[in-house]
């Protein structure tokens, strides 16, 4: 049985925003999606109502599902949805979903009123525990976002899909970041820019021009032999190499303009107090305007 797409809910704009990327992306790679709404709530809330009673704040929370629920079923007729509230703790609850999911979906620096589905604190603890590649989607983001403007200059669903970014790190295996980066691309027979940031290594001092040129020779290369095997695997996606010198967050924020989706790697192994983002993948979670996808990789 095939895994589906799972987006987590909370009633934010955020969160709705993901559950409609969630839908065109389960559509793409033709599987199923699942919203999943997480509830930790008092046994009574403040009028003495029972959680699971009619004008609690736990039935609030399920019709919130339930609305969202209908209004994907509505944008989106030919997909099969799933939906459930579940009662434990989101950060809990997600992390369990991405255990058998393809796919992770949440709203970016979304403060959700019905629960905290998507709270920043959340969406970090999820992104660094996560099995499975995580997506996160802003508030506002449309279907006409992914793609290019029409010859108007207007938005448009239409036109050519948006270029894919990935951040390429020759240092050490990627092969799960391209994995997910070159299929999205031919998903949606879109570019995609393969983005290496590097720079003078530590040590070295001032370099001359003559030196530069040649530690810039030498990354390109490198990034060449990185992408090699891929292109024969995705021969049909059309890949432009993109390399800059300077800090990859800077390097990677000034790449994701202009792209349809940013695709990172998070190196899975766990530090003294447990999983973490790392340091450029949660300066571009908070900075980048666009759906950033973190891919959990050895």
């Amino acid at each position: 049985m095939p895994k589906p797409v799972v987006a987590g809910l909370d009633g934010s704009r955020e969160s709705m925003a993901a559950a409609h990327w969630a839908a065109r992306e389960a559509l793409r790679r033709g599987l199923p999606l699942r919203l999943v709404q997480a509830w930790e709530g008092p046994p009574e809330d403040d009028t003495g109502l029972r959680p699971s009673g009619p004008g609690s704040p736990r039935d609030h929370a399920h019709q919130v599902l339930r609305r969202a629920l209908v209004r994907i079923n509505e944008w989106h007729p030919r997909l099969y949805v799933a939906a459930e509230q579940v009662t434990t703790a989101p950060a809990a609850a997600l992390s369990a979903e991405a255990e058998k999911a393809e796919l992770l979906v949440i709203g970016s620096q979304g403060f959700g009123a019905v629960g905290g589905l998507v709270a920043g604190s959340v969406a970090l603890a999820t992104v660094g525990h996560a099995r499975c590649p995580v997506v996160l989607v802003r508030a506002g983001e449309k279907a006409e976002d992914e793609h290019l403007p029409d010859a108007a200059g207007k938005p448009a669903t239409h036109t050519a899909f948006r270029d894919v970014a990935v951040a390429v790190d020759t240092g050490g295996p990627c092969d799960d970041v391209l994995e997910f980066a070159f299929r999205a691309a031919e998903l949606r027979r879109a570019p995609l820019r393969a983005v290496h940031a590097w720079h003078v290594p530590p040590g070295r001092g001032v370099v001359d021009a003559e030196e530069r040129a040649r530690l810039r020779r030498a990354a390109q290369r490198e990034l060449a032999a990185v992408l090699e095997p891929w292109h024969r695997k995705f021969p049909a996606v059309f890949v432009r190499e993109e390399l800059h010198e300077g800090f990859p967050a800077h390097v990677l924020e000034r790449a994701a303009r202009g792209a349809g989706l940013l695709v990172l790697g998070r190196r899975t192994r766990r530090s003294p107090i447990g999983s973490r983002t790392g340091p450029v993948a949660h300066a571009l979670i908070h900075h980048v305007g666009r759906p950033v996808v973190i891919v959990p990789h050895g």
